[in-house]
């Protein structure tokens, strides 16, 4: 018998309690937890950092006026009042390449666990929550596995363990943590577009003795990247990627591939672009920059960014959905309002091909 499903089962991304990867620190002081994580921070500045906590103040009226107050370098303060939530929460850690949790106060799916002799009671009333500890660290050497550790999870003392002034070695170890769910890359190729200035389907021009849409899904196949053509109408074939965004063009193609998989990087490729070569497509992964929402190609003399070869990466997704719900559908847009990392390279690699005389003359070009 077939039961009732309420609602689309969709597919999510990989969050933990609050984000998509975190870890909280538990076992000793606030104080101790948040000199930590400043410490550790400034030797993992290449990534976006964020740290969770609870307010230490007392006797705090709730805000009546939120303020946003920016600073010409570029930070921002923000005070204003909400409850914990954890669908919230993962819309404002989303960006974060790592959250840090003061795992005294919220429960992170991660843990670190500091072994302070004063704080045996507080490890003690969180004991069912250490059940995917990362590593140990001692405020004391000579600190002791406390006994009801021991006796609850058997192997921790087979854990990695530090001591608190091991700074460089806690930072790499969280380095690696990190390293680990960066995201894997799939290929894109935008197919099936209206081509109204060329009068035909540019992703079947043929240039290399083959479609077009096929030399691209090849180049990005060469490259290890499981690739999938951008259709409007799916066949029954098992690399199209049907439009779930209907009448929005690359942007709606590039929206329901993160439906499909929202936890991977696509690189996105279009089919007007011929003189993109083995030698583009190595550059731009050899540039990608994970903590960025996309890595980019823009020409040397351009000078915008090219939005259709683009590797976004799973934080470009709710940041799409984002301008989408302003009113807005273009890629090159929600690019150049993010943080990017921009690959620079000579404008006749991805020159765009609209009409037929620029495709007689590219194909002729290219066979000499």
């Amino acid at each position: 018998m077939k039961t009732h499903t309420k609602h689309t089962n969709l597919e999510r991304r990989n969050n933990d309690n609050f984000a998509p990867n975190e870890i909280s620190i538990l076992g000793t002081n606030c104080t101790i937890i948040s000199d930590l994580v400043q410490q550790v921070s400034q030797k993992l500045s290449n990534y976006k950092l964020a740290y969770f906590d609870a307010s230490h103040a007392k006797n705090v009226s709730e805000n009546m006026l939120s303020e946003y107050v920016f600073h010409h370098e570029g930070n921002l303060q923000i005070t204003t009042s909400g409850n914990v939530n954890k669908f919230q929460q993962r819309l404002d850690f989303a960006q974060f390449d790592y959250v840090f949790i003061n795992g005294n106060h919220y429960e992170g799916a991660k843990q670190i666990l500091v072994l302070d002799e004063a704080k045996q009671a507080s490890v003690f009333k969180r004991l069912e929550q250490l059940n995917r500890i990362q590593f140990i660290i001692k405020l004391k050497k000579e600190t002791e596995f406390f006994d009801f550790l021991v006796e609850k999870y058997p192997t921790i003392k087979n854990k990695i363990c530090y001591t608190i002034d091991e700074v460089d070695k806690i930072a790499n170890h969280i380095d690696n943590l990190i390293q680990e769910k960066i995201a894997p890359i799939k290929g894109l190729v935008l197919v099936g577009g209206k081509s109204t200035r060329m009068g035909t389907d540019k992703s079947e021009l043929n240039y290399f003795g083959k479609p077009q849409k096929e030399y691209a899904k090849e180049l990005l196949e060469e490259n290890n990247l499981e690739t999938f053509y951008s259709v409007q109408n799916a066949s029954e074939i098992e690399n199209e990627i049907s439009d779930k965004f209907l009448n929005l063009g690359p942007f709606g193609g590039i929206c329901s591939a993160f439906q499909k998989d929202p936890n991977s990087a696509w690189f996105v490729l279009a089919t007007d672009v011929p003189f993109v070569d083995d030698e583009v497509i190595q550059l731009l992964l050899k540039h990608r920059n994970p903590s960025k929402s996309a890595t980019a190609i823009k020409g040397k003399s351009k000078e915008f960014i090219e939005p259709l070869i683009t590797i976004y990466e799973p934080k470009a997704y709710p940041i799409l959905l984002q301008y989408l719900a302003q009113g807005y559908s273009c890629p090159r847009k929600m690019l150049i309002n993010s943080d990017v990392k921009i690959v620079e390279i000579d404008d006749d690699f991805i020159r765009n091909i609209n009409t037929p005389e620029e495709f007689e003359s590219a194909k002729k070009e290219i066979n000499e």
